[in-house]
């Protein structure tokens, strides 16, 4: 039975014992046995001397406005590995040339935003094939390891940027540079998962120079083009020109401010990526789950797992916009790896007009996924691409509680550049604690709608509709502000920090 059904069939009494669980006062079941945590995991790794020179400072492109850095570039074998595994890194340099890995843990580190974990080489560079185009113009590298490294028991979990530098033959002088990037994760009762959204992050991937799920030559938005994980992530092709992210994915653009001011504020938090969330068991060990920034590409068994989680009473925050948007199934890649290729199989929404439109422009496609409105509290619209003021619309709300907000009052540019715009209105309990309009184009009014809604078991589901939300929470080192779609988020808010506060320590209570 799909959500909206389930709902529909559930008695309105029970339901609205979910309404005044989650707005009375937080309290904590006496039944209730304590896991053992490490609270404390996250503020001591953070005692760690931060590095002054992580960041990419010298980058080249294969052209004006390229994607490309085959001077120096790589990918892993794995999205996310555990302490005590291996990964395996591949490095391609064109011409041959020597090189250096530096492992950096990001996170906050007293404002310097990493910390160097290790040093790897000097390699003598050799120049890897690019791949000819598979079927459904597939790019997959096979590409020979440079080197594998196994994860120390002490490397906490975290996104890990492996900073690829080209030796020259004086050996105080290194050159061109970009990353890879990989997630440690781990198995730990935590406070806080945060997802990273690497799916999304592969389907916008444009290497080797214009093969992402956008560019097939039939269109930009059917299920034509498979992408494989097993490929460098070149630079990122949207929203603005920041080459120093090169092989990094989204995680610099969209994603580390809200994990840098986590970390800064000392939650306890634990990452893992889209693929760790196939089954529900490591999020179920955690109070709050959190997706972050473009979230838009999820395998259905994604959905299912974060719907269990929600009706086991894990808290869910979507700190993002387009999120469950395109059901995104994994397959393995050639040498039998799993979850390395996916592709855009077909709509989330069901039998909602918003679905059935993105599958009579772009379809027919083969699968078709349930109303992530009933999930997420509101849906992705058609258009989706704009930008506006995030506008407070439920003063009252505890989630306002300390921000001095009034009924109109505005956090600017900080919806974009896609956002959800629907309400699920027939969730019992749901809210709309923001709402307002942004522009598609420039000059087609469309409407956003940021929700909240009770879950079964004194938590919560909120929905801040835009993928922008965490460019206000912090601006750490190695990163800028996207601009775009004309709009743009203004940076640190302490009104979006008061939210997201709130927000957390309610989840957390």
């Amino acid at each position: 039975m799909d959500r909206r059904n389930w709902i529909k069939g559930v008695g309105a009494g029970s339901l609205a014992a979910w309404t005044g669980s989650l707005f009375s006062a937080p309290t904590t079941q006496a039944d209730d046995v304590p896991l053992p945590r490490r609270t404390d995991l996250i503020p001591q790794e953070n005692l760690a001397t931060g590095s002054p020179d992580w960041q990419l400072t010298r980058v080249r492109l294969d052209k004006n406005l390229g994607f490309r850095s085959p001077w120096i570039e790589g990918y892993c074998s794995k999205q996310s590995v555990a302490a005590g595994e291996s990964i395996d890194i591949m490095v391609s340099t064109d011409p041959p040339q020597r090189f250096q890995i530096e492992i950096f843990r990001t996170g906050y580190y007293g404002g310097r935003g990493a910390r160097l974990m290790t040093t790897l080489g000097p390699f003598s560079g050799v120049k890897q094939p690019t791949p000819l185009p598979g079927e459904k113009n597939l790019h997959e590298c096979r590409w020979t390891p440079t080197t594998t490294i196994t994860i120390p028991d002490n490397w906490v979990s975290g996104v890990y940027l492996g900073r690829l530098s080209l030796i020259e033959d004086d050996p105080a002088v290194s050159y061109w540079q970009s990353y890879v990037v990989f997630i440690v994760r781990d198995n730990r009762p935590a406070d806080i998962l945060v997802q990273c959204s690497d799916n999304t992050w592969q389907a916008y991937n444009q290497w080797p120079g214009n093969f992402s799920v956008y560019t097939h030559p039939k269109g930009n938005q059917g299920p034509w083009a498979d992408v494989s994980f097993d490929r460098p992530y070149a630079k990122y092709p949207q929203i603005y020109e920041n080459p120093q992210s090169i092989g990094s994915g989204e995680w610099l653009c969209f994603e580390f401010p809200l994990s840098y001011w986590l970390e800064q504020q000392g939650y306890d938090v634990t990452y893992c990526s889209n693929s760790d969330m196939l089954s529900p068991e490591r999020a179920l060990k955690c109070k709050a789950f959190l997706s972050v920034g473009h979230d838009e590409y999820w395998d259905i068994r994604q959905y299912e797992s974060v719907v269990k989680l929600r009706d086991e009473g894990v808290n869910l925050l979507f700190f993002s916009g387009n999120s469950v948007c395109w059901v995104t199934p994994f397959r393995d890649s050639s040498d039998g790896r799993p979850n390395r290729i996916m592709f855009r199989g077909g709509p989330y929404g069901g039998s909602h007009a918003h679905a059935v439109l993105r599958e009579t422009l772009n379809g027919p496609f083969p699968h078709r996924g349930p109303d992530e409105g009933y999930l997420i509290g509101a849906r992705n619209v058609e258009p989706v691409n704009g930008g506006g003021d995030w506008i407070c619309t439920k003063p009252d709300h505890w989630i306002f509680e300390g921000t001095g907000m009034k009924k109109g009052d505005r956090i600017p540019g900080l919806v974009g550049w896609e956002y959800h715009g629907d309400p699920a209105t027939d969730i019992p309990g749901l809210e709309i604690v923001g709402e307002g309009t942004a522009l598609v184009g420039g000059t087609t009014p469309q409407r956003w709608t940021a929700t909240i809604y009770p879950g079964p078991k004194k938590n919560f589901v909120f929905n801040a509709s835009t993928i922008f939300w965490c460019q206000d929470l912090s601006s750490p080192p190695g990163h800028m502000l996207p601009w775009s779609h004309w709009s743009r988020p203004h940076g640190p808010d302490p009104r979006v920090q008061r939210i997201t506060h709130n927000l957390l320590r309610r989840a957390l209570s």
